[in-house]
């Protein structure tokens, strides 16, 4: 997604629209520095752009990165629902739910990053909108579980609400504790959990 740091060398514009390379600075200072760290004046700065270019499309930083998290979330939606209502079996669309949410998360680990130094300073209405957004695609990937648990594919004795909340939390969790220059990627490390996830729910052997 990100081909270099925002701006370039010194007095070299970076390409895109000026909507992008702000969501782009922004995202990448949120990450480095902290939310609440971070000015209006630079992002627009890393931009190369007026703060008339930033207040053209948001009202403020709270609305950029409301606005860039809410377009992941569409976006993770739209592929498990197209993911559920796919063809294969329950199995197989649980898994492959589990690991689109890995690779949505990895292409755009910066913005999700950024989001989650962010989250606890949204005004009350965005944060509201972002938990009932989270909470539509938790619901979705509880039914693809209980689908296969109904089945008798997966293990019954493990609540679905419970399974999946403890996935998703600890994917979200990974940018909080994985190092930079750790032997492992993001992409490495969710896939792995995506392996714990699944076998944990097998119907356990008699």
């Amino acid at each position: 997604v990100h081909e270099g740091p925002v701006g370039g060398g010194a007095g070299r514009v970076p390409r895109g629209s000026a909507r992008q390379r702000l969501i782009e600075a922004a995202t990448h200072l949120f990450s480095e520095q902290g939310f609440q760290a971070t000015s209006v004046q630079q992002i627009v700065d890393a931009a190369h752009v007026t703060k008339g270019a930033l207040y053209h499309h948001w009202r403020s930083k709270d609305e950029l990165i409301f606005d860039v998290y809410d377009e992941l979330l569409q976006l993770q939606t739209d592929h498990l629902e197209q993911i559920a209502t796919g063809g294969g079996s329950s199995l197989a669309r649980l898994r492959a739910a589990a690991e689109d949410v890995v690779e949505t998360s990895a292409e755009y680990e910066v913005e999700a990053s950024a989001f989650v130094n962010a989250m606890h300073y949204l005004a009350s209405e965005q944060a509201r909108a972002v938990r009932a957004r989270r909470r539509r695609y938790h619901e979705r990937f509880c039914d693809l579980l209980q689908e296969a648990q109904s089945e008798g594919l997966l293990r019954g004795d493990v609540s679905a609400d419970v399974a999946v909340q403890g996935f998703l939390s600890a994917l979200t969790a990974v940018g909080t504790w994985r190092r930079p220059d750790g032997s492992l990627t993001f992409r490495e490390i969710g896939h792995q959990m995506v392996e714990l996830f699944m076998s944990s729910l097998l119907p356990r052997e008699a």
